[in-house]
């Protein structure tokens, strides 16, 4: 389990983490979002001691990280996947590890076959890819067969059937019992793979609930609408305050107005409707409702001068 109360990590007048409390609990995935800059990875290092805190405190199990005679035996966190000599053999550096903690090569092995690394095992790390040296990384997590696991972007730079794996990896601890944490920026692998959402934004929660929660008190449902000429119930809808996103030539789709609704206007309007299909709201979708206000950098669309382009056929 991991505990924090009242934590907090400054650097000069910068607040990076804002007196934050929360507590990740066995037996489930916790997922950990939140925009870029906003104290995901400095909460991450100061649970594991590369940072100390401001104010506030943090424990791993009932204790300070390095208070753990073995550390690497209670948590296992992927942080930087780069942290590596690059000289060295994936085997090696496991190796160097595992003698820090009395863990036997047999252990090594086993990692090394968990995490598909077998291959390169003996390459040296300065020449892997991306997905192997995350695949690396996540070896070195799971090398003390830890009761705790923290995964910062676990599946950055890994194939589908990389992040497949990271999915069922993650799941499957959870169900051993054990404490699984881990952030990523991929939604929809986070909507399959989280039990349970901590959201931060500007270094302090804006959210703590189970994913399902989140999804249904944040995202916004929507429609697809497919209609014979709908310019006409396009204006009447948005008249009425309903956004609508067009994708072709007669299909859009409606946040903000029920099938019923849409049906009313369109009937008001003498416009032909041909589908009217409900969307269920994504982690997306209530993702980007909660943190509207926390984003440090905002992105703009870009468009020629009079250009006229509608959204949806942006490029």
């Amino acid at each position: 389990m991991i505990e924090a109360v009242g934590l907090a990590k400054r650097y000069g007048s910068k607040t990076a983490v804002d007196h934050v409390s929360f507590t990740v609990k066995p037996g489930r995935v916790t997922g950990f979002l939140g925009p870029n800059g906003a104290g995901k990875s400095t909460t991450m290092r100061m649970i594991v001691g590369l940072d100390n805190p401001s104010d506030g405190n943090v424990t791993v199990n009932g204790k300070h990280y390095a208070q753990h005679a073995a550390p690497l035996r209670e948590v296992g966190a992927l942080l930087d996947a780069k942290a590596v000599h690059t000289k060295r053999s994936a085997y090696n550096h496991l190796r160097a590890m595992a003698a820090t903690h009395g863990i036997p090569n047999s252990r090594v092995k086993e990692v090394i076959d968990m995490t598909g690394l077998g291959p390169v095992a003996k390459k040296r790390v300065g020449g892997f890819s991306l997905g192997m040296g995350q695949r690396l990384g996540i070896a070195c997590a799971l090398l003390g067969d830890p009761h705790t696991v923290i995964l910062d972007e676990p599946v950055n730079g890994l194939d589908p059937e990389g992040v497949q794996w990271v999915r069922h990896l993650a799941k499957g601890l959870a169900a051993e019992g054990r404490t699984v944490f881990l952030s990523s920026h991929l939604m929809s692998e986070m909507a399959l793979t989280a039990d349970h959402l901590i959201v931060i934004g500007r270094g302090r929660i804006i959210a703590d609930a189970p994913i399902s929660e989140i999804i249904a008190t944040q995202g916004q449902a929507r429609t697809r609408v497919r209609a014979e000429q709908p310019e006409g119930l396009i204006r009447a809808l948005a008249a009425d305050g309903v956004t609508t996103h067009h994708l072709e030539s007669e299909l859009f789709e409606v946040t903000g107005a029920d099938s019923r609704r849409i049906a009313q206007v369109a009937l008001a309007n003498q416009v032909l409707i041909y589908e009217l299909t409900p969307l269920q709201a994504s982690l997306e979708d209530a993702y980007m409702q909660l943190t509207r206000d926390d984003v440090e950098y905002h992105s703009h669309d870009l468009a020629p001068a009079g250009a006229g382009v509608q959204e949806g056929n942006q490029p």
